[in-house]
């Protein structure tokens, strides 16, 4: 199939039959959405972006293009520029954007604060509370979890400028921790500035800490961010620089080889891959921290082998990712709901993959719903690629059937 068919599915899922009336059409749907009568779009132009060199559109007709069809550009068959991002959705964002601007200026208060006598107790508080944050990041998904874990960053950011000596150490760490939390909650969310923001004051926290494995683990966190924009040799920079380090905890470790290894799926590398998910899993009996961060890799049942379907599945290996993926979600439990949803959503692309189309749609179905739940950007782009990977299937019942359950997640919720 060529890159063009995608536009043309797309319009006539919608109705629109002829280019004519898809030209008409988005003229109108522009001309409201953007509040401007001098939007136009002609049938020449949509029948040139039907042809064998779409180019790109200009942003605000990439914007009613996705309003009107609930598909950006590099999904319709449009040549994606070097460099491109797509914006997410309004109500893919954690927060409104008034709510983002608090809690980022929360994170950089100018000038001094009350002093107030800081107990050390409070460094225990925080990481209970903080295991109880991770938990709950499992069942809800980010949304109902920025505000609460972001006020208290707040309160330890206060803290830590009236604390002394080793208390303001261990809250350093703990505020590190916290800031890696809210990085990750943006990133669930789909809001990549806000997780490229988060995961900075991460590092600068790690480094006031002196903590040489809250450094490389906020290494990792900057190479997760790499990994969603597709950067692969950025995330393979930002792993070796963190195991340059010899000493790193063993759980440091695993998470900065499992993260490389996804560099190396960007980069085409079967080899490296499994050479890097091999190495990590020969550190896993040597962890014995106590560390309240960074335990998904003991807290998620085929941690690893969950890392090499995911990497299979970006490698286009649809048969290997499905075995695994067949492995993993039979032990993936009830309470790790939102992940749960990932995997079903990789697991359904992996089997679209290996032409496994019917298959895919009844993994599909309990993936939708767990997406409707918890709002995950993340698992919405995952269900935006199994879309893609259904296209050749399109005109068939099964792609119809698939069209229909992924509606409500792929056209917005």
């Amino acid at each position: 199939m060529s890159r063009n068919d995608a536009l043309r599915a797309a319009r006539l899922r919608v109705g629109w039959r002829t280019v004519e009336r898809a030209a008409a059409a988005l003229t109108e749907h522009g001309q409201q959405l953007l509040d401007d009568r001098h939007f136009t779009v002609s049938p020449r132009t949509w029948r040139r972006w039907e042809g064998e060199r779409p180019g790109w559109p200009a942003e605000e007709t990439a914007s009613v293009l996705h309003d009107a069809l609930g598909r950006w550009p590099e999904d319709l068959g449009f040549t994606t520029p070097p460099g491109w991002i797509r914006p997410e959705r309004h109500e893919e964002v954690a927060v409104k954007r008034r709510a983002f601007i608090s809690v980022t200026s929360a994170a950089l208060v100018a000038g001094p604060v009350a002093p107030q006598h800081v107990d050390p107790a409070l460094i225990d508080y925080f990481q209970t509370q903080l295991e109880g944050h991770y938990r709950a990041d499992m069942l809800l998904g980010p949304h109902d979890l920025i505000g609460t874990v972001s006020a208290q960053y707040q309160l330890i950011d206060k803290l830590v400028r009236s604390a002394k000596g080793e208390t303001r150490r261990g809250l350093l760490r703990v505020g590190a921790a916290y800031a890696a939390l809210i990085g990750w909650l943006y990133q669930d969310a789909g809001d990549m500035d806000g997780a490229a923001f988060w995961r900075g004051v991460t590092q600068e926290i790690a480094t006031r800490s002196r903590n040489r494995h809250l450094i490389g683990y906020s290494l990792v966190n900057q190479a997760q961010v790499r990994t969603d924009l597709g950067d692969g040799h950025a995330v393979i920079d930002l792993c070796e620089a963190a195991l340059d380090d010899a000493g790193l905890l063993p759980k440091v470790r695993i998470m900065a080889i499992q993260q490389q290894a996804h560099g190396a799926s960007l980069t085409g590398d079967r080899r490296t891959v499994d050479q890097l998910i091999d190495v990590a899993e020969g550190l896993l009996s040597r962890i014995d921290d106590d560390l309240p961060w960074g335990n998904a890799c003991r807290r998620t049942p085929g941690y690893l082998e969950v890392q090499r379907a995911t990497c299979y599945g970006r490698l286009g290996l649809g048969r290997e990712s499905v075995a695994l993926w067949d492995q993993v979600l039979d032990v993936v439990p009830a309470t790790a709901r939102r992940d749960r949803g990932v995997y079903l959503a990789r697991h359904a692309t992996a089997a679209a993959g290996a032409g496994e189309p019917e298959q895919a749609l009844e993994i599909a179905r309990t993936g939708t719903e767990i997406a409707l739940e918890t709002r995950s950007a993340r698992m919405r782009r995952e269900l935006t690629t199994l879309e893609r990977a259904m296209l050749p299937w399109q005109d068939a019942l099964v792609g119809r059937d698939m069209a229909e359950v992924l509606a409500p997640v792929t056209k917005g919720i």
